[in-house]
């Protein structure tokens, strides 16, 4: 999705600087202009902040969503993924498993799955960045119990996996 857009958007830096916000954060575009996340409408300024443009920017880049029938339909339809528990894992008696590796490798949330089954911890939350969106992506896992020293060992030895950090 990354590719095509960025294709589009070559000559617009600061528009694909939008592009970049809007998608990292799961914030949709209305069939009448409006940015919003879910049902709460977010300002053009607040976005242009975020993206370091200025708001025409903005607005300029919401006229163009509209105006392509692909992207169109991306943004009127992109929703947030919901609220990242990482942050605040412990304080909700929760436990925090980062694992880097090659994001194109099948098989590392489906292995990292089986070792925390195999210990009895159910997955709270798997979430995995997209590499086309952060340069040193990773899969996010939250956990009602901690890992064991082994588990994480394990983890290690999934085929692709560069890191584990368990917290």
């Amino acid at each position: 999705m990354w590719k095509k857009i960025s294709e589009k958007l070559k000559n617009y830096p600061a528009r694909l600087n939008v592009i970049r916000i809007l998608i990292e954060y799961g914030i949709g575009v209305t069939e009448d202009g409006k940015i919003t996340i879910g049902p709460v409408e977010i300002p053009e300024v607040s976005i242009a902040r975020a993206a370091g443009v200025d708001r025409r920017i903005v607005k300029k880049t919401v006229e163009y969503i509209l105006q392509d029938k692909e992207l169109r339909r991306i943004f009127t339809g992109l929703r947030p993924a919901g609220a990242l528990l990482a942050p605040i894992a412990k304080e909700l008696g929760y436990f925090v498993v980062e694992i880097r590796a090659d994001p194109t490798a099948p098989g590392i949330l489906a292995g990292a799955a089986k070792i925390a089954a195999e210990e009895n911890i159910s997955i709270r939350q798997a979430v995995a960045e997209d590499p086309e969106l952060f340069p040193e992506p990773k899969l996010i896992l939250i956990l009602d119990k901690p890992l064991s020293g082994e588990g994480v060992n394990k983890m290690l030895k999934i085929p692709y996996v560069k890191s584990v950090t368990a917290y």
